[in-house]
């Protein structure tokens, strides 16, 4: 990408399809962060989150790891007139950049490993009753658009995918995070049918300087892969982007004849 944009500051930028706000600002959200979300339908999204978690995810993850580029191998030993410090120096550069690609793609597997756990924890300890929800139209949309790309798509546009999710996520939980001041000065109570304890769980989890960290270090790998302005990959990138936007905006639930319709009670 151009040393004066990065890629991921270039697709945060776009002017996608359905505007950003729509997937991070989602009236799902609003209504978390102020206190005023129904248990019921934060029981059916994190229902949902746990299908994508638990199986979505972790197989997208395995065919991400099964694309990534190997270093090159070592050149040939250098004659009497070349030298090889730069054949060291390349060949150490791709080996770092390998295990940091293994290494990010690694620790995902190993959060959402710990995320599944955590649905678990959060529905014991608030009743939310997990298991009465049938799969949503949305969450087989994801799950058919990761397989996709998992299946078709290049490396690159994987690892773009990847930090795109996240990214998304991330920034719609601290959009929770930002209103939750606001559900306290107003007095919303925090006791029994009210979501607000389990919405601030899944903030602190959603939030936290860890997961942070993990986007941003998807971020710098996204930026340093070979996809300069205009080529294929930048389009489909950008595709990718407008793609994910439209998806985490699907999958925030909206109630209503929803709720009874996917209620298997």
């Amino acid at each position: 990408m151009s040393d004066s944009v990065p890629l991921t500051a270039h697709l945060a930028a776009l002017s996608t399809p359905r505007p950003y706000a729509a997937a991070t600002e989602h009236a799902f959200l609003t209504a978390a962060g102020t206190g005023t979300l129904p248990p019921a339908l934060l029981s059916l999204y994190l229902a949902q989150d746990r299908r994508y978690a638990a199986h979505a995810y972790p197989r997208f993850l395995g065919q991400l790891l099964a694309r990534v580029p190997l270093p090159l191998p070592s050149s040939p030993a250098p004659s009497a007139y070349s030298s090889t410090t730069t054949t060291t120096a390349a060949a150490a550069a791709a080996d770092g950049q390998h295990a940091a690609r293994v290494g990010v793609l690694a620790d995902a597997l190993q959060n959402v490993r710990r995320e599944v756990g955590l649905f678990g924890a959060v529905d014991g300890a608030h009743g939310l009753r997990l298991a009465r929800w049938r799969e949503r139209k949305a969450t087989r949309d994801y799950a058919a658009e990761m397989a996709r790309v998992g299946a078709l798509g290049t490396f690159e546009d994987g690892l773009v995918f990847l930090w795109a999710m996240e990214r998304v996520y991330l920034d719609a939980w601290t959009y929770v995070r930002s209103l939750l001041p606001n559900a306290a000065s107003a007095g919303v109570e925090a006791g029994s049918g009210s979501s607000l304890p389990a919405v601030r769980q899944l903030v602190e989890n959603w939030t936290n300087p860890e997961f942070v960290k993990f986007v941003d270090t998807l971020a710098d790998l996204v930026n340093e892969l070979d996809i300069t302005p205009g080529s294929d990959a930048f389009i489909r990138a950008e595709e990718i982007w407008a793609r994910v936007v439209e998806l985490e905006e699907a999958f925030w639930p909206v109630g209503g004849e929803e709720l009874a319709l996917l209620s298997s009670e």
